[in-house]
């Protein structure tokens, strides 16, 4: 067999480019024939229409799941999410075991114990009665208004008032009735307004977890993760409402602030976080709040994948926004399919090129060679700076063999 490994992407960026490059391999275009394309998302969806009529053969992989908006989309989300918890109530599962909260108006409200890591949303206008009644237990309180299908922090906005809301219907002219289908869905969700803050100025997290299988679930977490910061001080005022340099974390909205500083992008690792919050709230509290991380990770990808397509010849690698308030929880903020590769800084591009060079040798079977055949399970060195996040079937052979324990890798609630 010719062992000549040829590839094809749909983005020309040299962290992709020359990590295909320095393993030897060629580039060829999307007609020829290829064992490894890296594509934009619709281009997938194209190769797997029914009217593509386009086979894959065992030796070709892809880095996108055909329906990978069911957890890229922010209503997709959000339903699969609610769905998943109602699945496991009705089984009487005890994960999703509820209490109830005590608002800071007196209001008292149910929440999940396990699974409350998305800030409460609703999708409009298909829901818009639904947000009213929510909104009326804490009027003046802030909700954060996102379209379906935007990203980089476009269209988004703050409302304190169901008046505002009315008038940007009128003038957006997207009629709040749940029977009229408008073309633009908005989700619109409860505002962390309590952020952890560090040096008094919100931020974000953006994680990288790579799926190379969702039934059985195989997901990893990049080490290299990094917080996003706002350059301006975080201001919670009614002046500062509209103000995104203060509320969005976004780089493609944080670059055009005049305090951006472009040596480090707004920009710092997951482990000086790590550190920073050791040094101040302590070891267990961290500890706490980063094995929470993981834990809301994994909730979300099995809430997806019952839903999801799961080819043997896709994999893809998600761009997790996480936000953490000010008691160390962690809110799950949206999910990317297309996480950006573009680099800002120096420290960005070493940061990308080792995802994606570390995201190759994990797809990729120990001979060099993309095939779909294989059974996905990389040796501890093709991992690199990916750790395992779940893998079900080495927990099911695991299972197997020390039955009678199960969810072996479940302890207390907590993965």
């Amino acid at each position: 067999m010719d062992k000549r490994v040829t590839y094809c992407t749909d983005l020309e960026k040299s962290v992709i480019m020359s990590n295909f490059e320095r393993r030897g391999w060629t580039q060829v275009g999307p007609e020829d024939d290829w064992n490894f394309y890296w594509s934009f998302t619709q281009n997938c969806r194209n190769i797997f229409s029914i009217e593509s009529g386009y086979r894959m053969n065992d030796n070709q992989i892809i880095n996108h799941f055909p329906n990978h908006y069911e957890i890229s989309r922010k209503d997709l989300l959000v339903k699969n999410i609610k769905r998943y918890r109602k699945e496991l109530e009705k089984e009487g599962n005890p994960l999703a075991e509820k209490t109830e909260v005590v608002l800071p108006n007196g209001h008292a409200v149910t929440r999940y114990i396990h699974l409350d890591f998305i800030p409460v949303t609703y999708v409009l206008p298909a829901d818009y009665n639904m947000f009213v009644e929510e909104y009326r237990k804490s009027p003046q309180s802030t909700w954060i208004m996102k379209p379906c299908g935007k990203s980089q922090g476009t269209g988004i906005f703050l409302i304190n008032k169901l008046s505002k809301l009315k008038k940007w219907s009128r003038e957006a002219k997207i009629p709040f009735h749940p029977q009229l289908s408008s073309k633009e869905s908005y989700v619109i969700s409860r505002y962390i307004d309590n952020p952890l803050l560090i040096g008094g100025k919100k931020f974000d997290l953006r994680l990288y977890i790579l799926v190379t299988s969702f039934r059985p679930l195989k997901a990893y977490l990049f080490k290299h993760g990094f917080c996003r910061f706002c350059t301006v001080k975080y201001d919670t005022s009614v002046t500062e409402l509209d103000n995104m340099y203060v509320h969005l974390t976004n780089v493609s909205v944080q670059r055009h602030g005049v305090e951006y500083n472009s040596l480090h992008g707004g920009k710092m690792s997951v482990q000086n976080l790590r550190l920073y919050l050791e040094g101040t709230r302590g070891r267990p509290v961290t500890e706490k709040l980063f094995s929470d991380m993981q834990w809301l990770i994994v909730h979300s990808l099995k809430a997806v994948a019952p839903v999801m397509a799961n080819d043997r010849h896709c994999f893809e690698c998600y761009g997790y926004d996480i936000i953490i308030d000010n008691t160390l929880k962690p809110w799950l903020v949206e999910v990317n399919a297309s996480p950006s590769l573009q680099s800002t800084t120096h420290n960005d591009r070493i940061l990308k090129y080792k995802l994606i060079d570390n995201i190759i040798s994990v797809v990729v079977p120990p001979d060099g060679i993309p095939d779909a055949r294989w059974n996905k399970i990389p040796t501890m060195e093709a991992l690199g700076d990916f750790e395992v996040l779940i893998d079900e079937e080495l927990i099911e052979k695991e299972d197997s063999n020390l039955r009678p324990t199960k969810n072996i890798r479940y302890n207390n609630g907590r993965f």
